[in-house]
């Protein structure tokens, strides 16, 4: 429980320190004096948002201290933070700077934030305004109900989860098999198309080179037979010459050379003979290739268009599966290669769907299971909530709690989203298959609505009370904190809720902000927000009243007076009837529910 809270420096609080004992503790105190920022505090020491703009103006930072006497789950977890208990206590620390950072400590201990988190899920829980909307949420009605539940829901959840967890693996690994599987078809595919586009054309190895080459020849014959024959000419003589002596060419003048120099009989001139004798035969030998070269240039269209259709086929492939005929060649080589190692066969994933089968059906008996734990649970505290709604005002008002199932389309089974429970497609969530619904009926004669379309604000307050005593056997949070509880409630059912708050005091620390003198009249500890001004600046206070200070403030909530005799007395009533209740409660305690 929560034994003492220190606030410094928060909204209109400068400095002050509630003391809190187990039991009912009301915190009261006239409009705008602070209850809020008391709130506000113990929401920070949970391990809440902070805000900037909740630190006093002219303070350096907001301090909220709270020294917890811990339980087993909180000690474990100061334990688990290197924190440090002192008999059995815990000192948890949260600060907020003017800039917004924020710091928290644990017995010591800097911690993160999410740490007093933590502690408080152990060991405090604040029920506001927000709460209230929180009801609203059929995610929040479901755990709600679970928590009523307790293990009887909890032991199935656990299992239903556990199965859960594998079964949302295996459906994802198949459908990501399935996704594969069509890629793979489809790559198996594309490989064999093209492989058999490149076994059509049977490209050869170099042959786009070679093409090229000969392409480059068929096109330029003309050119070709007019050099070759030119440079024939020159080295052989004109072929119409009428005469060799007229055009001797190359050869011929080598031959008059040698002719001349035989004939001037000179032995050094004689000597040079052999020389030429070489020069002709060389030139003789290149003229023979020369007409050798012209006799096989023979103008040829149709090889020519031969070979550029043959280039055409090529360059299909090289666009688009490599650079040259080459690499066409490796390309369908390796394409071979995948082939053969491609596995697009079936068993794996049917060994896979059955796996997933096994588990969707192990997964719909615990949903089943976790449905009737929940749908028994529901009659039970539809029943219990209601009995609390007659004592508080609303005595023909009734609450259901609906169990249904979260139906899906029949493709969301095949697709790893749901399972089939009892016949049927159920959409296989973290908490089940199931929607819990909580509809109130206000009075006699109206139709059970949603709590988000049925409920005033005051109805919800009341609702939301009477679940919390319906639930205080299952909470096992020590200590419950209520801010406005009796929003929009007066007169009797103000009376009714300070009987039940008192009720769940018995077995936990309650602490209530309220305005409602009757839901004062109750508290074992009665705190008032005290504020004063000074030089233009309003700070609160906070401190303990006794007896006699209990009947002014209670006279003051009355009748909205400092004191008047009236006040005083209706607030005197209020006290000694309060009182008697209580004893009459602790005299004959309520049966224990039956779980």
């Amino acid at each position: 429980m929560l034994a003492e809270m220190r606030i410094q420096g928060l909204g209109v609080i400068d400095d002050a320190t509630l003391e809190l004992d187990p039991g009912l503790t009301v915190l009261t105190g006239e409009t705008g004096a602070g209850k809020t920022m008391v709130v506000t505090g113990l929401n920070l020491l949970g391990g809440g948002r902070a805000e900037a703009s909740r630190v006093s103006e002219g303070a350096g930072r907001a301090v909220v201290e709270g020294r917890f006497v811990a339980g087993p789950a909180a000690l474990a977890l100061a334990e688990e933070v290197g924190a440090e208990s002192d008999e059995g206590e815990l000192i948890a620390v949260r600060t907020v700077s003017a800039d917004g950072r924020s710091r928290a400590h644990l017995g010591g201990r800097s911690v993160p934030i999410g740490v007093l988190g933590r502690l408080a899920e152990a060991s405090l829980a604040v029920h506001g305004q927000n709460d209230q909307l929180r009801l609203l949420r059929q995610a929040d009605q479901r755990a709600l109900l679970d928590r009523y539940a307790g293990d009887a829901v909890a032991g199935p959840l656990q299992a239903y989860r556990a199965v859960r967890a594998e079964w949302l693996k295996v459906a994802g690994e198949l459908v990501e098999r399935r996704d594969g599987a069509r890629r793979l078809a489809q790559e198996a595919d594309m490989l064999r198309h093209g492989v058999a586009e490149i076994e059509a054309v049977a490209p050869q190895p170099g042959e786009d080179r070679d093409l090229v080459q000969e392409a480059r020849r068929l096109a330029a014959a003309d050119d070709l037979r007019e050099a070759a024959a030119a440079a024939r000419a020159v080295l052989a003589g004109a072929d119409d010459a009428a005469d060799a002596m007229d055009a001797p060419g190359a050869v011929g003048l080598v031959g008059q050379a040698r002719h001349r120099i035989a004939a001037a009989g000179d032995p050094e001139l004689t000597a040079l003979d052999p020389r030429l004798g070489e020069a002709l035969a060389v030139l003789d030998d290149v003229a023979a290739e020369l007409t050798g070269y012209l006799d096989r240039l023979d103008a040829d269209p149709e090889r020519l268009a031969t070979v550029l259709s043959r280039q055409a086929e090529l360059k299909s492939l090289t666009r688009k599966y490599a650079a040259d005929s080459d690499g066409v060649i490796a390309w369908a080589a390796d394409a071979r290669s995948r082939l053969d190692n491609l596995d697009t066969s079936d068993e794996a994933l049917a060994a896979l769907a059955a796996r997933r089968d096994e588990l969707a059906a192990e997964l719909a008996g615990h949903a089943a299971a976790l449905t009737a734990a929940r749908t028994e649970a529901a009659g039970r505290l539809a029943a219990e909530t209601t009995a609390e709604l007659a004592g508080l005002a609303m005595r023909d008002a009734s609450l259901t709690v609906g169990v249904a199932p979260r139906a899906a389309a029949p493709e969301a089974v095949d697709a790893g989203e749901a399972i089939v429970v009892d016949g049927a497609p159920r959409l296989a969530g973290g908490s089940g298959t199931d929607e819990v619904e909580l509809r109130l009926t206000p009075h006699a004669g109206a139709t059970p609505q949603p709590l988000h379309k049925g409920a005033s604000g005051g109805e919800l307050s009341r609702v939301m009370l009477a679940l919390e005593v319906a639930l205080a056997d299952a909470d096992p949070v020590p200590t419950m904190v209520f801010d406005e509880v009796d929003a929009g409630i007066g007169g009797r059912a103000g009376v009714e809720i300070g009987r039940r708050l008192a009720r769940l005091a018995r077995s936990h620390q309650v602490v209530v902000v309220t305005h409602l003198a009757q839901v004062a009249a109750y508290a074992d500890r009665h705190l008032v927000v005290h504020k004063a001004g000074s030089g233009g600046v309003t700070r609160s206070s906070v401190r303990t009243l006794d007896e006699g200070e209990r009947v002014v403030e209670l006279a003051r909530m009355l009748a909205g007076l400092d004191d008047t005799s009236s006040g005083r007395a209706h607030a005197e009533e209020l006290l000694t009837t309060a009182a008697s209740d209580k004893r009459s409660a602790t005299a004959a305690p309520k049966a224990r529910r039956r779980r």
